[in-house]
């Protein structure tokens, strides 16, 4: 965006309760200093780019500024964030922020949550039909809050064009960095990148998510299944050996199954053969045919090609970028 007006853009970040300040301190720290890198581009300009504000409820019915680094005016932010928390705020706190935020919108804020952030947001009816992401761990109790959104937490960064939501709780320098490019263009972005050490944007939540079955159905035969397929290791994955375990007639163990874990059964089998092929990827040094066979594919191009799929990285990609973290 071509930044040739006086007003810097005002980008607001919301401070409720259980928010993680390191988040709000670190966004800020971005973009004051992409603010000063766009500053030393313009020639004959001092004056700010960018003005940094942090908004909560004190006294009164909607959230005031505590923060603002270039008070111009008493005007609105163009761009809201509500920054990450370590666990989603309750619908009737959240509530607190909704009139507020609608508002904000209807005037043509553009709005951002990451992380928990996301069950504020998900207070103002706004994302209603919408694709949205939160972290992994948080995908069912956001798609509970929401049953008419799809929450697809394999992405980091979902982006309407006015409404953005963000993953994990780093997830706040990718979407940090997004916003400044948008605003300032890519060298800024890549060179605030740069400056803090980040990656710029580009990850997947599904890098990072671990799979976590669904065993809360209430559906005793299988879960029984599902029992048995982790003490198994997935050896033996047939339709007929696991309809024979449940007890069911195999359309019927098909029907059940699906609606049980959300997922097909060749899908369930695939991600907990991925799941497992990631720990052994991270922590040995086995090769990439003897793991292949450790979690039962007999062709490595095949099992390649489903890692691939769920990961979102190639097998080798990701035991170049997550070896070290082991």
């Amino acid at each position: 965006m071509d930044r040739s007006m006086d007003s810097p853009v005002e980008i607001g970040l919301l401070l409720y309760p259980g928010v993680q300040m390191a988040s709000v301190l670190g966004m800020t720290d971005f973009l004051l200093y992409a603010d000063q890198a766009a500053r030393g581009k313009r020639a004959g300009s001092e004056g700010a780019v960018l003005r940094i504000t942090h908004w909560t409820l004190e006294a009164g019915p909607v959230p005031e500024r505590v923060f603002d680094s270039s008070p111009t005016s008493s005007s609105e932010p163009a761009i809201v964030v509500i920054p990450p928390a370590m666990a989603p705020l309750g619908e009737d706190a959240a509530m607190d922020y909704a009139q507020w935020l609608q508002g904000l919108h209807a005037k043509g804020a553009k709005v951002a949550s990451v992380c928990a952030g996301t069950f504020v947001l998900a207070a103002t009816g706004l994302l209603s039909g919408r694709t949205v992401t939160t972290h992994w761990f948080f995908k069912d109790a956001l798609q509970a809050r929401l049953p008419d959104a799809f929450v697809d937490t394999d992405r980091l960064i979902i982006d309407d064009g006015e409404i953005l939501t963000a993953g994990g709780i780093m997830a706040w320098t990718d979407l940090t960095l997004k916003l400044i490019g948008r605003l300032l263009g890519g060298p800024i972005m890549i060179q605030t990148a740069r400056a803090f050490v980040v990656d710029p944007p580009g990850r997947e939540q599904a890098y990072y998510s671990a799979f976590a079955p669904k065993l809360d159905h209430g559906d005793a035969a299988i879960l029984k299944v599902q029992h048995w397929l982790q003490t198994t290791d997935t050896r033996e994955t047939d339709l007929e050996t696991m309809a024979a375990h449940a007890g069911l007639e195999k359309r019927t163990f098909l029907r059940r199954f699906q609606k049980a874990t959300g997922l097909t059964s060749t899908d369930y089998v695939q991600r907990l053969r991925v799941g497992r092929a990631q720990e052994l990827l991270q922590f040995t040094a086995q090769s990439l045919e003897q793991i292949a066979w450790k979690v039962g594919y007999a062709d490595v191009g095949a099992f390649r090609k489903v890692f691939t799929r769920v990961v979102e990285l190639s097998p080798s990609d990701y035991r170049k970028r997550f070896r070290a973290m082991s």
